[in-house]
């Protein structure tokens, strides 16, 4: 399977991976400003945007993105779903990492036991596992998730699509992301946060502390991270940090 990728910008390769329902290009619209000094390359995974349909599922995608997006030295930021997929691509390909950043990945195994963590992957997990309508799917992914977005009666063709991807996804709580490899590789790490939801809070603190890596908090729209006022100069200032 080829992935279809957005390709803007020019300078250091910046590649972008999104998370669930929408796909490349509507998921990283906020970065767009970066353009002017980076290479962005979002990929639409499978089932998303313009690429193939396959079932949801991080590591046949890691594989993908490693493959094909890997091929050459680049930084890598993975939003939600696409984080876990992020941290996969990158301990199976760290000679061509120049550094990662992962935000708010729901991979809740890494944290299992704060009871926050559990609710919300159970929640979660009934969530992909139902059979519903595309509307009351969304309403309830963006409850969990902390969208800060209203769902219209009848959503947008794009976000049908995503949600139809979502239901019967890998769930992610069955992750185990390869935190010890990820220290072990050498390149920097970055692990970023909304400020919105304990559970995001408790995972991403605990990668931060298994990998060594910076931390962050880039609070004002709950899960959409990169759409937070703060986010790209936090980016920006990471990925010039990593520059050699």
């Amino acid at each position: 399977m080829r992935l279809h990728v957005h390709r803007w910008g020019q300078g250091p390769r910046v590649v972008l991976v999104h998370g669930g329902v929408l796909g490349g290009r509507e998921s990283w619209r906020a970065q767009r400003p970066l353009t002017e000094r980076w290479t962005l390359l979002a990929p639409d995974r499978p089932g998303h945007g313009q690429s193939p349909p396959a079932r949801q599922d991080f590591e046949p995608e890691a594989a993908l993105v490693a493959e094909q997006l890997l091929d050459e030295p680049s930084h890598l930021v993975g939003l939600s779903y696409g984080g876990i997929v992020s941290m996969y691509a990158a301990a199976s390909r760290p000679e061509n990492v120049r550094s990662l950043t992962v935000i708010e990945p729901p991979c809740s195994g890494v944290a299992r036991g704060v009871p926050a963590v559990d609710e919300y992957a159970a929640a979660l997990r009934d969530l992909i596992g139902s059979q519903v309508d595309p509307a009351t799917g969304l309403r309830r992914f963006f409850q969990v998730t902390g969208v800060p977005v209203e769902v219209p009666d009848e959503p947008h063709e794009t976000l049908v699509k995503g949600m139809r991807q979502l239901l019967g996804a890998r769930l992610p709580d069955e992750a185990e992301p390869p935190l010890k490899a990820l220290r072990d590789a050498g390149f920097p790490i970055l692990v970023v946060s909304g400020g919105h939801s304990e559970a995001y809070e408790a995972i991403c603190d605990t990668i931060a502390q298994e990998t060594g890596a910076e931390r962050a908090v880039c609070e004002g729209r709950g899960h959409l991270v990169p759409e937070a006022p703060e986010f790209n100069g936090v980016l920006e200032r990471f990925l010039n940090n990593t520059v050699e």
